[in-house]
């Protein structure tokens, strides 16, 4: 079995020492040692977006990253999203619009779409559609997804001029 090593880990603006395997990825010490079940498992393979975290505002797939790969930067999880006992902007555009169905999935396709924002804050529907590409919704049609980020933009861009 391969020792463990301490690490320091800054989630959600919080410091974490954690003893941690090298083979042990992001995602497993997010929900098990920090008990952050919000980010989710889906296919632990990177292909369903499931897992999205921000490594200092970059979408990541915690199922990809190891542990010792985030040492030193800024990890966001979606419980780390929402402001001051408030919503993202996302979270209530999901709830609003009907993005999120049975909801498995919802984390990973807001925290996408959160880096996503951030880059490109005026986007049209069609490069929405590619920043969420891969990102998997078993439950429902991508059009309530989109329309939940693009109502996010364009309330941004009204308040922004």
């Amino acid at each position: 079995m391969p020792t463990k090593e301490i690490i320091t880990l800054r989630v959600n603006g919080s410091t974490h020492e954690l003893a941690v395997r090298p083979s042990d990825v992001l995602l497993d010490v997010l929900r098990e040692n920090l008990n952050l079940t919000g980010t989710k498992r889906g296919c632990d393979m990177g292909t369903c977006g499931c897992c999205a975290v921000h490594l200092d505002g970059e979408p990541r797939l915690a199922c990809l990253t190891l542990a010792l790969e985030a040492v030193g930067h800024e990890v966001r999880t979606i419980e780390g999203l929402k402001g001051e006992g408030l919503l993202h902007p996302l979270q209530r555009a999901f709830a609003e619009h009907g993005g999120s169905q049975c909801g498995f999935c919802t984390p990973g396709f807001i925290m996408t779409a959160a880096a996503f924002l951030a880059e490109n804050p005026r986007p049209t529907r069609a490069e929405i559609q590619e920043a969420i590409s891969g990102n998997l919704c078993r439950c429902t049609g991508y059009v309530k997804i989109v329309d939940a980020i693009a109502a996010v933009a364009e309330a941004r861009a009204a308040t922004t001029g």
